[in-house]
């Protein structure tokens, strides 16, 4: 299947989330809502609250399913996952959230323009631009809950074998809300008993000097389309990070760790259109377009955000857990394709940034003269 515009495939990882066991088979349900509702009440985020318990987000989830007299409510959803997304066109606009553990990204449209193949699928349309790699979904619920004055706030989250939330969708005003509980309802499956396993460790990455790093710099050099830069990872057993330490120079350069401020703030003050590519571990989530309004912030706990508060787009960057940025080139039959990325202390990258650019195109030289002033490390 074609993968659209550059750089699709970054966050793509395969794990087996076949006969996954309970996570935590004796927890006691009543007691894991209390605590839970009670993490919330001190103003903790879902996430967060799941964690200050002891447990994922998706088991929590798993948890508030059935009759309660807790707020939260739960419906599990069969996992028909392309059926539920490509049901969803009727309800109007819907808010698409993916995150990961640094960044949020949220965008306001319509769902549809699918495609698939396999247990991968694409939805691509004027906003909502995703990619969804099915084999890392595992569980999914229609989730109800208070939200800002008290109004229900109404959502589908779904969750990886580990407990991790892979994508969300909520309500918006707008949202044709029959049209959602139609959805809701066809796709409710009480058979369905969702439990998770705990994460493996990352794998070890190789030294370097085990890399043949004379072969990698020759095939980076002769890449044609950026979508070969993942099989050429495979191919040299080389680590994403460790491939930009070898290739340091011509094609890739370590920036200052907050180079994503000056990056979004010049941007949005010429009008250059970029490309915000966001992922979990099951869906990568772009933004292409002009960004206007950046606000950076700092919460009471020490968070460090930047944040993109745009009609319809909100990104939401905390750059005190980014530990690694560079500037990367790919050489391709259209000319070098330059990006920015960021890393988490974990290795993985959090997020991406591009010019606008489609296939057969050259990189618009603004975005190129904008990247190649930011801060370097």
């Amino acid at each position: 299947m074609p993968h659209g515009r550059h750089g699709a495939r970054f966050f793509q990882t395969r794990s087996n989330t076949m006969n996954a066991v309970v996570e935590q088979p004796l927890a006691d349900h009543a007691a894991i809502r209390q605590a839970f509702a009670q993490a919330r009440a001190q103003g903790l985020r879902a996430k967060d609250a799941a964690q200050s318990v002891g447990l994922s987000e998706g088991a929590v989830v798993a948890a508030h399913v059935g009759t309660h007299a807790q707020p939260l409510k739960a419906l599990a959803l069969a996992p028909q996952w392309f059926e539920i997304l490509s049901a969803l066109a009727p309800c109007g606009t819907l808010m698409a959230l993916t995150r990961n553990e640094s960044v949020v990204h949220e965008k306001d449209s319509i769902y549809q323009g699918f495609s698939r193949e396999g247990q991968v699928a694409l939805c691509n349309n004027d906003d909502i631009d995703l990619r969804l790699f099915f084999f890392q979904w595992h569980a999914g619920f229609a989730v109800t809950e208070p939200g800002q004055g008290g109004a229900a706030q109404h959502s589908l989250q779904f969750f990886n074998q580990h407990g991790v939330a892979v994508h969300k969708i909520y309500v918006r005003p707008s949202t044709d809300l029959q049209a959602w509980e139609a959805v809701v309802q066809r796709f409710a499956d009480a058979q369905q008993d969702y439990g998770f396993v705990p994460a493996k460790p990352r794998a070890v990455v190789k030294d370097d000097a085990s890399i043949d790093a004379a072969g990698l710099r020759q095939a980076w050099a002769n890449m044609q389309d950026t979508h070969e830069f993942f099989g050429m990872l495979r191919h040299f057993e080389c680590e994403r990070q460790q491939s930009f330490r070898l290739t340091r120079g011509e094609f890739c350069e370590p920036l200052h760790l907050e180079a994503v401020t000056p990056l979004l703030q010049q941007a949005a003050a010429a009008a250059v259109p970029i490309m915000v590519f966001v992922g979990s571990k099951g869906c990568i989530q772009i933004h292409s377009g002009p960004v206007h309004h950046i606000k950076p912030m700092q919460t009471p706990g020490g968070a460090d955000w930047i944040n993109v508060l745009d009609p319809g787009f909100n990104l939401h960057l905390r750059r005190d857990l980014i530990t690694a940025a560079w500037l990367v080139r790919k050489p391709t039959s259209d000319g070098v394709v330059t990006s920015v990325e960021l890393f988490d202390a974990s290795g993985d990258v959090v997020a991406m940034f591009f010019g606008v650019r489609h296939p057969g195109e050259l990189e618009l030289p603004a975005w190129r003269d904008l990247a190649e002033s930011l801060p370097r490390a």
